[in-house]
Parts: C-alpha cells; sequence; structure tokens
C-alpha cells in the first residue's frame, strides 16, 4: 500500500525559504514519478515539480522556475522540494503525489495534471506573508 508522508510546511515572510519532505512507504520507491502539486483556497490543485524517483529527470511549473528545487534521497525513499524566494502567491497546501504508468514514465515524469496521479499524501501547509 503506497503511503505518502509530507512535513516541513511553515510559515514565512516574502523572501523566505521552506524546505518540504515527502517520505515514500509501502513499495518500491525506485522508478516511481514523484511530484509536488499545491492548491490554494478556492483554487485548482496545480502542479508545482517532478522527479524520476531513482532518476535525475526533473519538470517544473513555470510559477518556479529557478526558485524552487525538487530532489530525492533515494536511501531515505524520500523527496524534497526546496522552495527559496517565496511569495505569497506560493501560499497554499503542498501535496506529494505518486505513481507509475507507462504514460508517465514514457514522458519521463513531466505532467502537471492531478488526474496522471492516483497516490497522495495529506498535504503541508505554506503560509507566505507580505
Amino acid at each position: 500500500q503506497v503511503q505518502l508522508v509530507e512535513s516541513g510546511g511553515g510559515s514565512v515572510q516574502a523572501g523566505g525559504s521552506l524546505r518540504l519532505s515527502c517520505t515514500a512507504s509501502g513499495y518500491s520507491y525506485i522508478n516511481y514519478c514523484m511530484a509536488w502539486f499545491r492548491q490554494a483556497p478556492g483554487k485548482e490543485r496545480e502542479g508545482v515539480a517532478t522527479i524520476v524517483a531513482g532518476g535525475g529527470s526533473t519538470y517544473y511549473a513555470d510559477s518556479v522556475k529557478g526558485r524552487f528545487t525538487i530532489y530525492q534521497d533515494n536511501s531515505k525513499d524520500t523527496m524534497y522540494l526546496q522552495m527559496n524566494g517565496l511569495k505569497p502567491e506560493d501560499t497554499a497546501m503542498y501535496y506529494c503525489g505518486a505513481d507509475r504508468t507507462a504514460s508517465l514514465l514514457l514522458r519521463s515524469c513531466r505532467s502537471n495534471y492531478v488526474g496522471d496521479f492516483r497516490y497522495w499524501g495529506q498535504g503541508t501547509q505554506v503560509t507566505v506573508s507580505s
């Protein structure tokens, strides 16, 4: 059973940094597509970044390019999202997602579509004040 647990959220001022973690369990981490999505109040869940678990291919939404970095520690089955230069518009609940469909793997996990991922964590809140 796939389980994903996020941590690391909090409240920061604009320009600050946070690092989110997502620890996976219950399945073989390698060769899954791992993703960070976020959902602000009243808005749809949107893709932030993806990475191939065990690999190096990454993908970023335009809104976070140059500010956020997705990376992983395969020995810990853990994915991270380093967020620098945070803006108030980054305020949202951040979710970790995972899946391993042929469609995703053929695209090197590049996706900002919530429907591509079946497995989700409970989310961690990020609040950025101006």
